[in-house]
C-alpha cells in the first residue's frame, strides 16, 4: 500500500507549534498549509459503492470514482526518490553505537545529521510505544494509531502506522522527519483505509483528550514579549494555566494521568491519557474545554470575562491559585496599564463612571504611575466617597472578573473538541529552536525553565563529553560500562519523568483490563 504525502509548508522557524489539521475521516488535500485551520471529520463527500461492478449504475460508478480520488496517493517512485536522497546524505554517519558524534556548538540543529543522530541515539520509543499502547505487548492501540510526519522537502506524509516500536523507530531513521504527530486510534490500520468498501468503516475510535497554551493567545496583556518570542516573565502565564488547568481535570473530572509537556518554545500542551478520557466522543470533548474556557472574545472585544454569581466552586478555586500570581507576575512584572490606552482599558471594565472619571484624572497628572499602584487607587478613591451610587458589591464583582482576564487560562478550544486531532509528539525537537519538547514536572512547575531546556546540538555534545571523561577515567584500560546514551546528558530527569508516567498509567491500564475480562467471565456465566 503506497504511503500517501500531501505536500504542505511546514513550521516556519518564526513560528511556534501552530495546530495542525484535524485528521479527517479522508485524506485532505494541502490547502491546510502551514498547520491552520481545522476540517470537518464529516463523511458526506465520502461515497459507498455496492459490491457488484457489473451492476452499477453511472451515477454509482462515479461516486466509486470520487471516492478513489479523494485517497489518491503520491506514487511509491516519488516517496522512493526522498527516501533514497536522504539516505545518501547520511552515508558519512557512523552508527556504530557508542561512536562520537563530533557535534560542533555552532551546528545547526536542522541539519539532517543532527535529527538522525538525535533519533538514533537519544529519543525514547521505548516508552512512546509503552505509552500510547498502555501496555508492554503490542496491540491495536498503537497498531493502528495514526503518525504524521512532516519531511524535509516539505512535504507532510499523513496515516502511517506500525506494530511495534520497532518498526516505527526503523520508519523515523529511514526518513529522517523534522518533527512527527500523533493523531488517533481508527477502527483499522490507517495505511489500509483505501482498501475498505466503506469508507464509514475507516473512523477514529480513541485518542487522549488533549490542551493547548500557546503564549500568542496572551500578547494583549503581556508587555515583555510578543509574538514567538518568551521570558521568564510571560512564561509565568503559562505556569499559571497549567496549575489552574491540571487540578480542574484531576479534582473536577477525575482523571489521574495527564502529562504536561513543553511545545519547545511558547507553549505547552496536555495529555489527558486516562482510559475513559481516550474514549470520549466529541461532544464530551466539547463539554469539559467549554468547562474550562472563560476568557472569551478578541484583542479589540469588550470585557472578556462575565461570571455568573455565586461563583462556581473551580472559579473560586481558581481565584485562589491566581490571586498571588496577579500581585507579582502582573502588577509588578508585567506592568499592563502603565501606558495611558493601557489604563483606559481597565477603567472601562469598572462598573462606575464617576469611580472611573476620578480615576482617569488622578493618572493623568501621574502619567508614569505603576500598574500597582492604580489597582489600589480603585480602593481607595472608591472609599473616598466619589461616588455616591457606587455598588460595593458590583465592584468587588467586576476586580474579580479583572483579575481573571489576566490571569485565567487562554486555551486554543479548537484543538480539544475533536477526537481526530493531530499534536507534536512528546521529546520531537522543535524546528524553529532546536529544543526537545520534554515533560513538565507538575510537581515542581515553578522550577521549570523554558529557556534552559537543552537544545539537540546541546545534547549531542553531552554524549561526546561524557563519552570523553569516561575514557579520561578509566586511562585507556578496561571495557567502558553500559549507559543508555539519554543518561549522559540532560535529558535523562525528562526521559525518567515520562517513564515513571507510562508505568503509573500501564499499570492501572492492567488493573481496568482483568476488572473487564473478570465481568465478561460472570457475565458469561450468568448466561450459561
Amino acid at each position: 500500500m503506497p504511503p500517501s504525502v500531501h505536500s504542505q509548508s511546514p513550521e516556519k522557524d518564526e513560528e511556534e507549534d501552530i495546530s495542525l489539521p484535524d485528521a479527517p475521516d479522508a485524506p485532505v488535500p494541502s490547502s491546510a498549509e502551514n498547520g491552520e485551520g481545522h476540517h470537518s471529520d464529516s463523511d458526506k463527500d465520502m461515497m459507498e459503492t455496492e459490491a457488484q461492478p457489473e451492476l452499477q449504475s453511472t451515477a454509482e460508478v462515479k461516486e466509486e470514482k470520487r471516492l478513489e480520488d479523494m485517497f489518491k496517493d503520491n506514487s511509491d517512485d516519488e516517496f522512493s526518490d526522498f527516501s533514497a536522497s536522504n539516505e545518501k546524505m547520511l552515508e558519512g554517519i557512523d552508527n556504530t553505537p557508542g561512536a562520537p558524534l563530533n557535534v560542533l556548538s555552532t551546528a545547526n540543529y536542522s541539519d539532517p545529521e543532527i535529527m538522525y543522530a538525535f533519533y538514533q541515539r537519544l529519543f525514547p520509543f521505548r516508552y512512546l510505544f509503552q505509552w500510547l499502547n498502555h501496555s508492554p505487548s503490542p496491540s491495536t492501540d498503537f497498531a493502528h494509531r495514526e503518525f504524521a510526519f512532516t519531511l524535509r522537502n516539505d512535504s507532510y506524509l499523513r496515516y502511517q502506522a506500525f506494530p511495534t516500536a520497532d518498526l516505527l523507530r526503523k520508519e523515523i531513521l529511514r526518513l529522517n522527519p523534522s518533527r512527527f504527530e500523533i493523531g488517533p486510534v481508527y477502527t483499522t490500520n490507517p495505511r489500509d483505509r483505501k482498501t475498505l468498501r466503506k469508507s464509514t468503516n475507516f473512523r477514529p475510535l480513541s485518542k487522549e483528550l488533549v490542551f493547548d497554551i500557546d503564549l500568542t493567545d496572551y500578547d494583549e496583556i503581556r508587555t515583555c514579549c510578543d509574538k514567538a518570542n518568551i521570558c521568564h516573565k510571560c512564561w509565568s502565564f503559562v505556569t499559571m494555566a497549567i496549575k489552574t488547568v491540571d487540578i480542574a481535570l484531576k479534582d473536577d473530572f477525575g482523571f489521574k494521568h495527564v502529562l504536561w509537556v513543553y511545545s519547545g518554545r511558547r507553549g505547552a500542551h496536555a495529555w489527558v491519557c486516562d482510559k475513559r478520557a481516550r474514549e470520549m466522543e466529541d461532544s464530551r470533548r466539547k463539554a469539559i474545554i467549554g468547562y474550562l474556557e472563560l476568557v472569551k472574545g478578541g484583542s479589540q472585544s469588550g470585557k472578556k470575562v462575565n461570571v455568573r454569581r455565586p461563583l462556581h466552586p473551580h472559579i473560586s478555586r481558581s481565584l485562589d491559585i491566581l490571586k498571588d500570581h496577579f500581585q507579582e507576575d502582573i502588577l509588578e512584572n508585567q506592568n499592563p496599564w502603565l501606558e495611558q490606552n493601557k489604563a483606559e482599558r481597565l477603567l472601562t471594565l469598572l462598573p462606575d463612571k464617576a469611580l472611573a472619571d476620578a480615576l482617569r484624572k488622578k493618572w493623568d497628572s501621574s502619567p508614569h504611575r505603576s500598574s500597582k499602584n492604580k489597582w489600589a487607587d480603585i480602593d481607595n478613591v472608591a472609599k473616598s466617597g466619589v461616588s455616591k451610587s457606587l455598588d460595593a458589591k458590583a465592584l468587588r464583582d467586576a476586580k474579580q472578573d479583572i483579575v481573571l482576564e489576566y490571569t485565567y487560562p487562554r486555551l486554543d478550544v479548537e484543538v480539544s473538541k475533536r477526537l481526530n486531532h493531530l499534536l507534536k509528539s512528546p521529546f520531537v525537537v522543535h524546528p524553529g529552536t532546536g529544543r526537545v519538547c520534554v515533560p513538565i514536572d507538575t510537581r515542581r512547575l515553578e522550577d521549570f525553565d523554558p529557556l534552559d531546556i537543552p537544545t539537540v546540538t546541546e545534547l549531542l555534545s553531552e554524549i561526546d563529553a561524557w563519552n570523553g571523561d569516561q575514557q579520561k577515567e578509566r586511562g585507556g584500560n578496561g571495557e567502558a560500562k553500559k549507559v543508555a546514551d539519554y543518561e549522559k546528558t540532560r535529558l535523562k530527569p525528562f526521559v525518567e519523568l515520562f517513564r515513571a508516567f507510562v508505568a503509573n498509567l500501564m499499570k492501572d491500564e492492567k488493573v481496568i483490563k482483568a476488572k473487564l475480562e473478570k465481568d465478561d467471565i460472570k457475565q458469561e456465566s450468568m448466561e450459561f
